[in-house]
């Protein structure tokens, strides 16, 4: 009888080592809807994780502000209510100028120029959210910037007293400088806010507005080019300090390839989605010359403050922006 219980208790312990760690769920919240190209990769680099850990960690998606609003996600991931979460960081620029880089109007115009301009900032918000106690994972830019309106508009002129969909430091200013109504309105709301009048335009990229159907409420679309702002996958780093160096590894090259990878759907989603405005009704066309001149006087001013604010770091960002041309 010794021996059999011997065996057996050498069995259970052989059993208990062979056994997973106790899986985790990590609910990560995003603030757009689950068909937006950034919420699908963000699904996809779950599945990434979950796979590559064994279902050890699992984690799973909650789109379109459904767990924490859009504006509540980085606080949520910073204080550890969630360990893991998306955010578009401009709309931290409050807290900290630099978080503004990606959103001065006409200083990176194109996806290689946006690149170039990550690329130059990418050690100072790294070093900016450490202090927060938020490690970065990934970031992916949205397409360029234009301007929706209900009604016909050609200049800068034309905008003065329009009601405007603002998002962040930057689109509150520019409405500001072009006699525009700022009105802060969160992504999962833009359709109801239009539908009702609250606004009647907003600068976002040709994938926002196609995702709300905003051609039920908006007739116009300007590409105008104005920015490329991104999205943010962030970690609490505590949790991150929890995991041992194989998890982070399963973690880091999850990131690169959905880096990579929303990098390509957002290039290949801006003709999509302009092409799918065009189909809701909307008129789709190039910003006219006097409308282009007026926004980048505007845009002057903007960088002005933007430097003016940032200090000797976002001067450096910029001139080591400017030396990747």
């Amino acid at each position: 009888m010794k021996t059999i219980a011997t065996l057996m208790a050498t069995a259970a312990v052989a059993v208990t080592a062979a056994a997973p760690a106790l899986a985790e769920t990590w609910d990560m919240p995003l603030a757009y809807s689950a068909t937006n190209f950034h919420s699908e990769n963000a699904a996809k680099f779950g599945e990434c994780v979950t796979s590559g850990t064994g279902g050890a960690i699992e984690i799973v998606t909650h789109p379109s502000g459904s767990l924490f609003k859009g504006a509540d996600i980085k606080r949520a991931v910073q204080t550890g209510q969630v360990n893991i979460g998306e955010r578009l960081l401009s709309g931290h620029q409050n807290e900290n100028a630099l978080f503004g880089f990606d959103s001065v109007p006409f200083l990176a115009t194109s996806f290689e120029a946006s690149g170039k301009l990550y690329e130059a900032a990418k050690p100072k918000i790294e070093e900016v959210l450490a202090e927060q106690n938020l490690t970065l994972l990934y970031a992916v830019p949205w397409p360029p910037q234009g301007l929706y309106f209900r009604d016909e508009v050609k200049t800068v002129d034309d905008m003065k007293g329009i009601k405007f969909r603002s998002y962040n430091n930057a689109t509150s200013r520019l409405a500001e400088l072009t006699g525009m109504l700022p009105v802060t309105i969160e992504a999962a709301e833009i359709s109801q806010a239009f539908a009702t009048g609250v606004a009647d335009s907003m600068i976002s990229s040709g994938a926002t507005g196609y995702d709300r159907k905003v051609w039920e409420s908006l007739n116009y679309f300007y590409e105008v080019d104005a920015w490329l702002p991104r999205n943010y996958v962030m970690v609490n780093t505590d949790s991150w300090n929890g995991l041992d160096e194989a998890t982070q590894t399963v973690f880091r090259d999850c990131a690169a390839t959905a880096e990579a990878e929303g990098l390509e759907a957002s290039i290949a989603y801006t003709n999509f989605t302009l092409d799918g405005l065009r189909e809701g009704g909307m008129t789709v066309e190039k910003a006219s010359d006097a409308m282009v001149n007026g926004l980048k006087a505007v845009g002057e001013t903007m960088t002005a403050e933007w430097l003016e604010a940032s200090g000797d770091d976002g001067a450096a960002i910029v001139d080591a922006f400017k030396g990747m041309q």
